[in-house]
């Protein structure tokens, strides 16, 4: 059932034209802030710079302290480590936005948009009046819907403004999670029409991602991460919310059939919980090694990124640094 996606980078035969990159991905979470800088010469993507910060564990995530440590360390990795330029494509942390799969509303374009938005409105677990939404066409007539607070949006814009970086977009995490998948482990012609389930599991998260190559279907974050996964229970648990997303997966897209599953963060965990989850959901599986598919500098001395520190999961900054 499980195959090895170290080095899918080698594959032979057709693959997918890739356009050079060299935006500083940076990773924000409550957790941890992580940055990667990828260099792509027209056959092999290679790490130009990388840099990792845990949160201290006294700091409350999302407060004025926080926002400010995450400025300093973002300033601190920009000088002390080998990256180039200012030019970032940053995300807003998983557990900050709201995403729903819904149908679209059989009516004009207008009237969809404002149909899905009220609906979305109620389900909101926040008060606030001020969001930012945004929905996203898929598949079947379905869409996937993101919403944020843009309370949350401009305190990450200070952020970056604090660190003196120039913003290029902010980008959501499935899509950054794609990103990787696409350009790491899809690049087969036979790829293109393969629906995946990506796995990306962090330390507090586990991030659920379906998609037809670039094409986002579905997402979805449970709060169960690897720190939670030596119980049994718990570990019971969180293959009924990813069994939960297969169903509700199949009975939105009933032409759609998910036919692989990938692991983005293979050595967070112990591999026999990995195998595990694909046993459970019945799926073959794959494990997919960014930090493994990239070339390192011949005068890479592994400051910043460590290959031998799998507990830090690289797959959202990596892919940041590819948009």
């Amino acid at each position: 059932m499980f195959e090895s996606l170290k080095n899918c980078t080698y594959l032979k035969g057709p693959v997918l034209a890739l356009t050079k990159r060299n935006f500083i991905g940076i990773d924000v979470g409550y957790d941890a802030v992580k940055m990667v800088q990828l260099d792509d010469d027209g056959g092999s993507i290679s790490l130009i710079a990388g840099g990792v910060e845990n949160c201290p564990s006294q700091m409350t995530p999302g407060s004025g302290d926080w926002q400010r440590w995450a400025a300093e360390t973002i300033s601190d990795l920009i000088v002390n480590d080998r990256f180039k330029g200012r030019d970032v494509v940053a995300a807003i942390p998983a557990n900050e936005i709201l995403i729903e799969l819904m149908k679209i509303p059989k009516t004009n374009n207008r009237k969809a948009e404002d149909t899905i938005f009220s609906k979305v409105r109620e389900k909101l677990p926040f008060d606030s009046v001020d969001v930012i939404m945004r929905y996203i066409s898929t598949e079947e007539d379905n869409c996937l819907v993101m919403v944020t607070e843009r309370e949350k949006i401009d305190r990450h814009l200070a952020i970056y403004e604090k660190a003196n970086l120039q913003i290029k977009t902010i980008n959501s995490w499935p899509v950054s999670l794609i990103n990787t998948y696409t350009t790491f482990f899809g690049r087969r012609k036979s790829d293109i029409d393969t629906v995946v389930m990506l796995l990306d599991i962090g330390i507090d998260y586990t991030n659920v991602v379906i998609c037809r190559h670039k094409n986002l279907l579905f997402a979805r974050l449970i709060p169960i991460g690897a720190d939670s996964l030596n119980d049994d229970e718990i570990s019971n648990r969180l293959i009924s919310e990813l069994t939960d997303c297969k169903q509700q997966f199949s009975s939105m897209y009933r032409k759609a059939k998910i036919q692989r599953l990938i692991f983005l963060s293979p050595g967070i965990v112990n591999r026999n919980v990995y195998e595990t989850i694909a046993q459970r959901l019945s799926m073959p599986a794959q494990m997919g090694d960014c930090l493994a598919a990239v070339e390192m500098p011949t005068d890479w001395d592994g400051s910043g990124i460590d290959r031998r520190d799998s507990r830090i999961n690289w797959a959202t900054a990596f892919g940041l640094s590819l948009s």
